[in-house]
């Protein structure tokens, strides 16, 4: 049986670089033999269904073909309705009591040790808190994403050193959810 994923592009159609639309991730997907291929916005999220690979070696397939297609290399990851699910189901902030652009996820490509983030002062950022979860992080920022501080400090370079790292809002976490399901 078909497992449903969701492929989360990191800074793809972001000011007018690295244009990928999404018609053509689409298509590149069918013609990879992936099925019910579809697109969430145009910020980079596809699902698809496939009955073979892992989320690893799924996530190099499409990196390669975008590369070979497009001409770009692009960081990416995969994973599966129920990481997605739970990833929902974990959450250590009030989902329900928050506007959407106050809550994101940063989906990592591996567990995080949690010493890595030892450095950041959470109290001196409040309102703003930050939790881990499994191979994620939890922002909630009460003045959206744009202007918050705490999302500039764990954005460091040294703090996501040999991890792919990518952010969505707390509105396109449960839609890619509910896409995969």
């Amino acid at each position: 049986m078909a497992t449903m994923y969701a492929a989360l592009l990191r800074g793809v159609n972001v000011g007018g670089n690295r244009k990928l639309p999404m018609a053509e991730l689409r298509s590149l997907l069918g013609e990879m033999g992936y099925g019910d291929v579809r697109t969430y916005l145009q910020s980079g999220q596809a699902v698809f269904s496939t009955e073979q690979g892992t989320e690893d070696s799924i996530a190099g397939d499409i990196a390669t073909e975008i590369e070979k297609h497009f001409g770009f290399d692009v960081d990416l990851l995969v994973r599966d309705h129920a990481y997605l699910k739970a990833i929902i189901d974990a959450c250590p902030f009030p989902a329900a009591d928050l506007e959407p652009k106050q809550l994101h996820v940063t989906y990592f490509s591996a567990p995080v040790d949690p010493t890595r983030f030892t450095e950041i002062d959470q109290p001196a950022y409040h309102p703003e808190e930050f939790r881990l979860g499994d191979r994620a992080l939890y922002l909630y920022a009460p003045d959206g994403l744009g202007r918050s501080k705490l999302a500039e400090a764990l954005a460091r370079p040294r703090l996501t050193k040999n991890l792919t790292a990518t952010t969505r809002n707390w509105n396109t976490v449960v839609k890619l959810a509910e896409m995969t399901g």
